[in-house]
């Protein structure tokens, strides 16, 4: 049997109406900033709670644009975690200030909140927490941290698309936040893309200037921006999907409950599911010591499984240059240990019973 990571035909859901509007749109030439794009700004921004949506041309411009858009810049410090995607601490840099990293919760896989006072300084403007596998990071010990210090909170929310902690869907808690919108992603366009969100309508403002090379009205250019615009064609794909995403969600999380179920009395662990949380189960993450050895496994057995993130950030030959200070054991042991199973909408009960057989007969035999 194999097992696909991704199907991504299957997100297309009785999609005739959409087809025949891309091609109207294609035919039309309506491709960038057209109607289609405020349409699907303003459905996202209102289902996640927020004021605005400004649509941008990939998860990583989000992340420059809003660090931008809040005026972070040389000679500011912006607080993130060790493990996360390269984008995250990319951005930092890219904008010209400096990452400081905190080392991850062994639980939670997510910041560990609690390092966080140790490396504050008066450089410090910002903390970036990543939702990360689809996981609701807990966001009020940051906020607090956050308006006691005068901080601004920037969620990378670029895996958590409908997640949800205390009652509150990932996005809506910061000053900004930022989505992607990679084939990959639980909401996901046919190309790339991304957002940021947010409440502030001054900041709303500088974003829509700031995506369009800084100029603010035809021809006149205000500040140096980017060439960044989410294009009408994909608006287009994303504002039909996005009626779908609770219920993918809801299917994410029926397969992560039957993995849970069926290797709960093996020697691997997985991520927590805390109390008053929805998880998007954007990964499904299992740790074991036996990482490179039950891939290689799995793999020989038709099953699609991947390593996020073999190496953490203060190990990438890009940043060596900061020589980050401080020490990341458990995000070490994470890149060393994690192993992402398949988990997709529509997974047939079939495959994941597959999936759980093959990797229960690994500590059968496997090891052996």
């Amino acid at each position: 049997m194999n097992v696909k990571r991704y199907d991504y035909a299957s997100q297309f859901p009785q999609a005739e109406s959409l087809f025949a509007d891309l091609q109207a749109m294609i035919l039309n030439g309506d491709y960038v900033l057209a109607d289609q794009v405020q349409s699907f700004e303003s459905q996202f921004a209102a289902y996640l709670g927020c004021s605005f949506a400004v649509g941008v041309n990939s998860g990583t411009d989000a992340l420059i644009l809003a660090l931008l858009a809040a005026g972070i810049g040389p000679g500011d410090e912006v607080i993130t975690q060790a493990n996360t995607f390269h984008a995250t601490v990319l951005a930092i840099h890219r904008v010209g200030a400096t990452p400081v990293l905190v080392d991850a919760c062994p639980r939670t896989y997510l910041m560990d909140v609690q390092q966080v006072p140790h490396v504050l300084s008066p450089r410090t403007r910002a903390i970036l927490p990543v939702h990360l596998y689809g996981k609701p990071t807990a966001m009020q010990p940051i906020l607090d941290l956050a308006q006691k210090h005068q901080l601004i909170v920037i969620e990378d929310a670029a895996q958590s698309h409908g997640a949800i902690w205390q009652g509150q869907k990932t996005g809506s808690f910061g000053h900004l936040a930022c989505f992607s919108f990679h084939p990959s992603k639980n909401l996901a366009a046919a190309g790339d893309g991304g957002c940021v969100v947010g409440q502030d309508p001054v900041l709303e403002e500088r974003l829509n200037v700031l995506r369009n090379l800084g100029m603010e009205r035809q021809n006149h250019h205000v500040v140096c921006g980017l060439n960044s615009k989410l294009d009408a064609l994909q608006a287009r794909i994303l504002q039909h999907k996005l009626s779908y995403l609770d219920g993918w969600n809801a299917d994410r999380r029926r397969i992560a409950a039957q993995y849970r179920a069926g290797l709960t009395n093996l020697p691997l662990r997985f991520q927590s599911e805390d109390e008053g949380e929805t998880h998007a189960y954007h990964l499904f993450q299992i740790e074991t010591a036996h990482r490179n050895k039950l891939l290689e496994y799995l793999v020989d057995r038709g099953i699609e499984v991947t390593v996020r993130y073999p190496t953490p950030i203060h190990q990438q030959p890009a940043f060596a240059h900061l020589a980050f200070p401080g020490s990341f054991p458990v995000a070490e042991r994470l890149s060393r240990e994690l192993l992402c199973l398949p988990i997709r909408p529509g997974m047939p009960d079939t495959e994941i019973q597959y999936v759980i057989q093959c990797v229960q007969a690994f500590f059968g035999e496997g090891l052996a």
